[in-house]
């Protein structure tokens, strides 16, 4: 009986040991500049490679009182999950500010889970753990809010308004839209309808969508991550839709057209291109597209 306590005890604190090495894990490669991957906290944020940014940051920012006291008692009602990149301007930016209202509210930082996401071509914006998943982290600083484990709002890259305003909105009334609110329109159609549903709904999204988007690399971004997660059919129809929206961008055709052609469908990616090269007969990057593409 004592063996297997001590076995037990044994197991359990090798897991404890597992837990704390994975926090705030750094990758350093020669050359490169390093960056924090998987779950982190404000230990890992105030360690030597990241201190500079995250305390000048946090230190410069003086948060609203007047509202932080009003959203103080209802805002520890809710737990936080945070994507960003230490490698990524928005998060180094947003993140320290985040943090020093929170601090302002008195927020339980046990309630808190910040994710730090991979910038490498095979990893874009996911975790090692991969708690990513299903989430549409699309944008880094991503912040979700969550009550009895439902998501009920986010604020992604930065606030519309401040984080103290843009929080008293999500936990009171709560009819805040977050910056790249097309892409949440976008993924939800795919969640319910997939790639086909896209396709068949595109004449109708073009509708409500025309003049909301702000610029193409809102779905363009979107869509890499759909590539880059294995979504490919969805990628495809996304990147079609933002050739749509955006018919002057010819970096709109060069997306869909190399995603084509990675994907084994060189000759629609053709089709695409020379197309394009139609409507921007002196563009030279669509030109030298299209000959690599031929080539390959």
């Amino acid at each position: 009986m004592k063996t297997t306590i001590l076995s037990l005890i044994t197991i359990l604190f090798s897991i404890i040991q597992l837990n704390a090495q994975i926090l705030n894990k750094e990758i350093l490669k020669e050359g490169k500049t390093p960056y924090l991957l998987g779950k982190i906290d404000k230990n890992g944020l105030e360690s030597e490679n990241y201190t500079t940014w995250f305390t000048k940051n946090h230190e410069a920012y003086k948060p609203n009182t007047s509202i932080t006291s009003d959203i103080s008692l209802e805002l520890k009602t809710y737990s936080i999950t945070v994507f960003m990149g230490t490698w990524c301007g928005d998060s180094k930016r947003e993140v320290p500010k985040l943090y020093k209202v929170l601090e302002a509210c008195d927020f339980p930082m046990e309630q808190l889970t910040v994710v730090a996401v991979s910038r490498q071509a095979d990893m874009y914006k996911q975790s090692p753990q991969h708690e990513e998943v299903g989430l549409n982290i699309h944008r880094v600083p991503t912040v979700i809010f969550y009550k009895n484990d439902k998501e009920v709002n986010r604020i992604v890259e930065h606030p519309v308004e401040t984080f103290e305003e843009d929080i008293k909105n999500i936990i009171t009334k709560n009819d805040y839209k977050s910056n790249y609110h097309i892409v949440t329109t976008v993924d939800n159609l795919l969640k319910k309808k997939g790639a086909k549903g896209l396709k068949k709904k595109s004449k109708k999204l073009l509708k409500d969508l025309k003049g909301k988007a702000k610029n193409m690399y809102e779905l363009n971004t979107y869509a890499r991550i759909l590539y880059g997660t294995d979504r490919v059919n969805e990628a495809i129809e996304v990147y079609t839709l933002n050739t749509k929206l955006f018919p002057e961008q010819p970096r709109a055709y060069m997306s869909l057209a190399n995603t084509l052609g990675i994907s084994g469908q060189k000759e629609k990616a053709i089709k695409v291109l020379e197309e394009a090269i139609e409507t921007f007969p002196d563009n030279k990057d669509l030109k030298k597209n299209l000959e690599t593409i031929k080539s390959n």
